[in-house]
């Protein structure tokens, strides 16, 4: 099942048109449809040599590669988003297009092409290889899951197939590492020199007639003896409970419950770990420094500014395992398939769901996730009322706060009614969007359902380091910045060389600019501080104004001296203020710069955050009003 035929060995090769300069680096781009083991054979032929970036000018993520040959030369391989045509109807469709046809800005035409195919599912995704073929570059048809191929009976003669198609065919299992080195082989020769490439015995059909590419994607597969693999006898089992009109939305249920759990209270022990190595080791480096204005700068600016980062890392591992053994292990597509069904009340489609239900952990990697939807529009929509759900770091306030002012019998109630409210609030917002500026037709939802595989612990792993160093890299380095700006507007103008006292610092004057506007909440210039700080992570509040009322410790959430500071100065109608702003605002620089780098700019991420702050005021002001006139 490994045997590549018309692969070319180390001294054939086939160039595209023009040759191949020694000057530049050497492009390969893989293609193929989703689901068709693209990412893994990126992973298998890359290893720990890649990075992750936006195209140019667009949203849709690629991942850039090194793959290392026997000669010690090195090809790059871009792996480009899953496409089923390269009709360029959606956003995905146009990037694969334009890479191949050499007008992606910044990007050079590649020099050859990967097109990775299920050989399990060979009828519908060869459709793809005429238009890919019709370009003209060098093309290795990998036939992939090749295991899975022979396992359930199936079968092809790629010979006859490498001869209909003109181009070289590989069985491969990416998966298993079998029939990789035909495609080290293929990469090798390809990239070596100049030779002609073979012509087809089938006449390739104009790109854009799909009816004319099926129609020869099946006559190339009759011709090659294609039969298709029967389905696992489990597979079929496990479908007929997963998919099943009432065991199938019980069993999504447990899994939703599961994954929220687990990303909840799972990572919140390594998180414990995290912060208290953070606090030692912060300690550590303030004995071995002088007192004065540096050591402040790097404890509790830089120090803590990284460590409120890397606190949210093992939330960002724990949700792409889960997403990552979902989505390898096939139950993913079912999930998105029975979530379908309620998430089209609200205009989004079934693949949202799972963001949504991440950002109960953290915002930030929720709508990383959202990578997985394919609907330009739905995914914006899905981004923007992310920040709604209720995130783990609003948690510290709410819990300072209700134990404040609320009675113990009624603080689990509040609590839940704040959870409430921002699922309410995300429910609207995407009712709105969906109706007005983000409208559209809703898209027939197609999805194929892969079958059942037991995920790889490489595979996992590939995905848990890249996702890590894509949040630190883009998140970390904003949210370290605006820490460090917090700091110095706490700390300046300098008096006789040392930091003022808070409210003689630039960061009191702002709060004392601010009180006006804030002050039909029922908040005053301290609350204004705190609400300032916040914007650097919603939980920041809670130390600030542990610092403005004179009060220390880790635990400021449940310090007695603290509340009882806060129901001097806060009005029980200010307090269910600072509850509800908190349910609605933004109050996260490092969400706000992953909404811009995933929407290619600051229109999204500037309208989010005016649009939450709005809402937050307004329902603020009427919940101060409210609980003012009960009280």
């Amino acid at each position: 099942m490994s045997d590549c035929h018309g692969c070319p060995a180390a001294t054939m090769t086939m160039p595209p048109p023009g040759g191949l300069s020694g000057a530049r680096r050497q492009i390969v781009a893989i293609v193929g449809p989703p689901n068709s083991g693209k990412s893994t054979m990126f992973n298998r032929l890359t290893g720990l040599r890649q990075k992750v970036a936006n195209f140019p000018g667009v949203t849709v993520e690629h991942r850039m590669g090194r793959v290392k040959l026997e000669d010690d030369r090195e090809v790059f391989v871009v792996d480009l988003p899953g496409v089923y045509s390269l009709n360029p109807r959606t956003e995905d469709e146009r990037v694969t297009h334009d890479v191949l046809t050499g007008r992606m800005k910044d990007l050079p035409k590649p020099d050859a092409v990967l097109l990775i195919l299920d050989s399990t599912n060979l009828g519908r995704h060869l459709v793809l290889a005429a238009p890919v073929l019709s370009l003209g570059l060098p093309t290795l048809v990998i036939l992939n899951m090749a295991d899975d191929l022979g396992r359930g009976g199936g079968k092809i003669d790629s010979a006859e197939l490498a001869m209909q198609l003109g181009a070289p065919v590989a069985l491969v299992s990416a998966a298993k590492g079998e029939g990789v080195d035909k495609v080290f082989q293929f990469l090798a020769g390809t990239t070596h020199s100049a030779a002609p490439q073979q012509k087809p015995l089938m006449e390739l059909p104009v790109i854009q007639d799909i009816p004319k590419c099926r129609a020869w994607a099946a006559n190339a597969g009759s011709k090659a003896k294609y039969h298709a693999p029967a389905p696992p006898l489990w597979t079929r089992r496990l479908d007929s409970i997963f998919l099943n009109k009432i065991f199938g939305p019980l069993v999504f249920l447990l899994v939703v419950v599961g994954v929220f759990e687990t990303i909840f209270a799972g990572a919140k022990p390594i998180q414990d770990l995290i912060d208290h190595a953070i606090d030692y080791s912060g300690l550590w480096i303030q004995h071995l420094l002088p007192d004065n204005a540096f050591r402040s700068l790097l404890i509790n600016g830089v120090w803590k500014g990284v460590g409120s980062v890397v606190q949210f890392l093992p939330q960002i591992l724990f949700l792409f395992l889960f997403i990552g053994i979902l989505e390898d292990s096939g139950y993913l597509a079912r999930a998105a398939l029975i979530a379908d069904r309620t998430m089209a009340r609200i205009g989004l489609q079934g693949k949202s769901f799972i963001p949504l239900l991440s950002a109960y952990a953290c915002a930030v990697p929720a709508i990383m996730a959202t990578r997985t939807i394919e609907n330009k529009r739905d995914r914006i929509a899905t981004i923007l009322i992310a920040p709604f759900m209720t995130c783990s770091a609003r948690l510290p306030v709410y819990t300072l706060i209700i134990a404040a002012f609320i009675a113990p019998h009624f603080q689990v109630l509040a609590l839940l009614g704040l959870y409430l409210a921002g699922f309410l609030a995300a429910i609207t917002t995407a009712k709105l969007l969906k109706s007005t500026v983000l409208k559209s037709t809703r898209s027939s939802f197609m999805l194929e359902m892969p079958p059942y595989r037991w995920p790889t612990v490489r595979s996992l792993s590939l995905r848990l380091l890249d996702r890590s160093k894509v949040f630190l890299q883009r998140a970390g380095t904003v949210i370290l910045a605006v820490a460090v700006v917090i700091w110095v507007l706490g700390n300046v103008p300098l008096s006789h060389g040392k930091p003022p006292s808070l409210d003689h610092s630039f960061e009191a004057g702002i709060g004392h600019a601010v009180e006006p506007a804030i002050r039909p909440l029922g908040f005053n210039w301290k609350i204004g501080i705190g609400l300032i700080s916040s914007l650097a992570a919603r939980e920041v509040i809670v130390g600030t104004l542990g610092t403005i009322y004179g009060m220390e410790g880790s635990d400021l959430e449940h310090s007695k001296d603290l509340q009882q500071a806060l129901r001097k100065d806060l009005s029980p109608g200010g307090a269910a203020a600072l509850l509800v702003f908190f349910a609605f605002a933004m109050q996260c620089m490092s969400t706000i710069a992953v909404v811009r780098r995933e929407t290619g700019g600051w229109k999204w991420p500037a309208a989010q955050f005016a649009y939450m702050t709005l809402f937050a005021y307004a329902f603020a002001f009427i919940a101060n009003r409210l609980v003012t006139a009960l009280a």
